[in-house]
């Protein structure tokens, strides 16, 4: 039976590189259904193809990203099939036809490459927005090894373990900016809308107001006269983080504020020593040395930071100091870990204590975030209960002020 050709996505402009029929190179692009209708075409014209490829989808603003839910997924069902002893090009097509949609397209192609030959890690580095270096690093330490299903099983665990500790992190940030949001556009309302109103009314009263009254009002009038101003401000400042906070570019400015910003810092070492030792403990469980396993892990890990720390890492290692005090000499990683690798080294069991090291670190950041959330529902409370209580006193004494003044002028 003729193999199933990759689902059809519409024409699409699909990038090639291949040789002229007098031995050039030359790369371009045609428009094709499947990247297999572009090979066919291309040989069709008598030239032999190198490697073809859809578009990647540019990093930045509205960026169509694939969910950890669905690479998850994916990774689950691949990791079931592949000890069943098919062949991987097998297993990626009837892994394909279970996965979400949002992979069918990206995965269409890398079962396309794999059976031209490619080796599985370079086939999905080639998607570079379904499947984050941190994977690629996983699959080709697997591949080296000789122990694809199992990476993959250990990759599904992880991910999975991350999209529990993300999904807790989340509902534990839901309430506080919940209340930020309410609390914030509550003030708003009043002085852009209700103050505004009052301070029409003492207008007309012609009485002093306090000075307290004087000063909500001051406010009230500097933010409806500068609303286009502070609308603005306030959009950029969104875009700004949503850029920050989401494109590839900014990730190492990313990584510099969260480092720098208090209380946030000492949460997130935490995540990035977690998340470290757990990629250095699965490459370690797949049987590569220790330097050899820093090697993939430098190239997996996102974080430019954390990457940046681990190859220092492995230079020191590669010089002979021991890989405990290596990672004692840093200041990126909190210092346990240090003493968890040196009992590592001890007891002969390093893929071991990684693994600890990463379970405590998930740990004691959920209970940092816990912490956080826990301190700061009360604190927001008592900040936007002070600024309504003062602007409900300020509107106060002066409607008292203006009760009074009568009453003294009838005497």
């Amino acid at each position: 039976m003729a193999r199933k050709a990759g689902p059809l996505i519409g024409v699409t402009r699909i990038r090639y590189r291949a040789l002229t029929p007098a031995g050039a190179r030359e790369s371009g692009v045609v428009e094709a259904p499947t990247t297999q209708a572009a090979t066919a075409q291309l040989r069709a014209r008598g030239m032999i193809v190198l490697d073809v490829a859809l578009p990647d989808t540019p990093s930045g603003f509205f960026t169509s990203r694939i969910g950890n839910g669905d690479l998850a997924e994916f990774t689950r069902a691949l990791s079931a099939l592949l000890p069943a002893g098919l062949p991987l090009a097998r297993a990626l097509s009837v892994a394909r036809d279970i996965a979400p949609a949002a992979l069918a397209t990206a995965l269409a192609d890398v079962q396309a490459r794999v059976e031209r030959g490619s080796m599985f890690a370079d086939a999905l580095a080639a998607h570079p927005s379904a499947f984050p270096p941190s994977y690629v690093g996983l699959v080709r330490a697997g591949e080296r090894a000789g122990s694809l299903p199992d990476s993959v099983n250990r990759l599904a665990d992880a991910i999975e373990s991350e999209q529990q500790f993300r999904s807790k992190l989340v509902t534990a940030a839901i309430y506080p900016l919940l209340l930020a949001v309410v609390g914030g556009a509550a003030i708003l309302v009043l002085l852009v809308i209700v103050l505004p109103r009052f301070g029409a009314i003492f207008a007309a009263s012609g009485s002093a107001v306090p000075a307290s009254t004087a000063f909500v009002l001051a406010i009230s009038s500097a933010l409806q006269a500068h609303a286009v101003l502070l609308v603005s401000g306030v959009g950029l400042g969104l875009a700004l983080l949503y850029w920050l906070f989401t494109a590839k570019e900014a990730a190492d400015a990313r990584s510099r504020v969260l480092l720098a910003t208090p209380l946030v810092s000492a949460f997130y070492r935490e995540v990035l020593a977690a998340r470290a030792s757990r990629v250095i403990a699965i490459l370690l469980g797949g049987g590569a040395p220790f330097v050899v396993a820093l090697d993939d892990a430098a190239r997996s890990i996102d974080d430019p930071s954390a990457k940046r720390e681990v190859v220092r890492i492995r230079a020191r290692v590669r010089e002979g100091v021991s890989p405990a005090a290596a990672v004692a000499e840093g200041t990126l990683f909190p210092p346990v870990l240090a003493r968890l690798v040196a009992a590592g080294e001890e007891s002969s069991q390093l893929e071991s204590f990684f693994a600890k090291a990463a379970d405590l670190f998930e740990e004691r950041a959920k209970r940092s975030a816990a912490r956080f959330v826990a301190l700061a529902e009360p604190g927001l409370i008592v900040v936007f209960g002070a600024v309504v209580g003062l602007i409900a006193l300020a509107l106060v004494q002066a409607i008292y002020g203006i009760n009074v003044t009568p009453m003294r002028g009838a005497r």
